[in-house]
Order: structure tokens, then sequence, then C-alpha cells
């Protein structure tokens, strides 16, 4: 398996007027990421910053981009647009021991 990191930011049914648990949709978004992580898929994740514009972090296992991109597609706020995924990078750790947990 291959890591990657992926960013995602908030797409066009982003609402700025809600806090990111207050949008539309949350509760399935939430269910959907907890089960990735739960299947290993993604290792971490989360917001980056809770600046002008919402963008997420995820670190995942796949073993190919396009498997990454597909397997994200399936997510809630992917789906209706509340989310957009900015890029997805294979990436190669070679300083440090991942501590997950």
């Amino acid at each position: 398996m291959t890591r990657f990191v992926v960013v995602n930011e908030q797409g066009p049914r982003w609402d700025d007027r809600r806090s990111m648990r207050e949008q539309h949709g949350w509760a399935e978004h939430a269910a959907f990421m907890d089960a990735l992580e739960a299947s290993g898929f993604v290792l971490l994740g989360g917001p980056l910053s809770y600046g002008p514009r919402h963008r997420a972090l995820l670190v995942v296992e796949a073993t190919d981009e396009s498997g990454v991109r597909a397997r994200l597609a399936e997510d809630p706020w992917m789906r209706d647009g509340t989310l957009r995924a900015v890029s997805v990078e294979r990436w190669e750790v070679l300083l440090g021991k991942p501590r997950l947990g």
C-alpha cells in the first residue's frame, strides 16, 4: 500500500454562515469518515485551519490515486458539493515513525 496526502476544501454548497459541524449532512459525512478510519483507509485527518476557507487534510493508504479519488467520491459531502478534492499526492515518509493512536 502507498500513502497519499489529500487536501479537500469547501465546495459550492458550503455555507459560510455555519461552522463545520453545523454544515448540512454533517452526521452522514462524519459517519462516512469514521468508517474510512475504522477500515484503515484514513490514517489521519482533520481541518488545516479555521480561516476564511475551510480546508482539511487526510493521510490515507491505497494502491493508487484513482482508488483514493474513487473512495472519497462516495463521501456525502463530496457527492453534494459541500467539499471538493483539491489535491491527491503520493507521500513517501522519510523522517519519523508514524505514531497513529
